[in-house]
C-alpha cells in the first residue's frame, strides 16, 4: 500500500466515527425512552483529561477523548468492509 492510500484510510475511519457518533447522538434524541434509546445514547468514552502545563507567558492544555458509541462502531465496520471489497 501506498502511503497516500494509508492516509486515505485512516482519514475515513476517523470521519466515520466521527459522523457515526453525530448520527447515534441524533437518533438517540429522537426516540422516546427505552431500550432502542438507550442502545444509541450510551457511549464509552477512552482518553485521558486535560494536562495543564502553565509558563510565565505561555499555556498549554493538552487532552484527547474519544466517545464511542453504537452507531460509531457500526460506521467503522461499514467502511472497514467497504475498503476490504473495493481495494484489497
Amino acid at each position: 500500500m501506498k502511503k497516500r492510500e494509508v492516509t486515505f484510510i485512516l482519514v475515513a475511519l476517523i470521519l466515520g466515527a466521527v459522523a457515526g457518533g453525530l448520527i447515534g447522538d441524533i437518533i438517540g434524541t429522537f426516540l422516546p425512552e427505552g431500550a432502542a434509546k438507550t442502545v444509541f445514547t450510551k457511549s464509552i468514552e477512552v482518553g485521558f483529561d486535560t494536562i495543564k502545563m502553565d509558563f510565565y507567558a505561555l499555556s498549554f492544555i493538552f487532552g484527547l477523548t474519544l466517545k464511542i458509541n453504537f452507531m460509531s462502531v457500526l460506521v467503522l465496520l461499514l467502511v472497514i468492509i467497504y475498503f476490504r471489497w473495493w481495494y484489497l
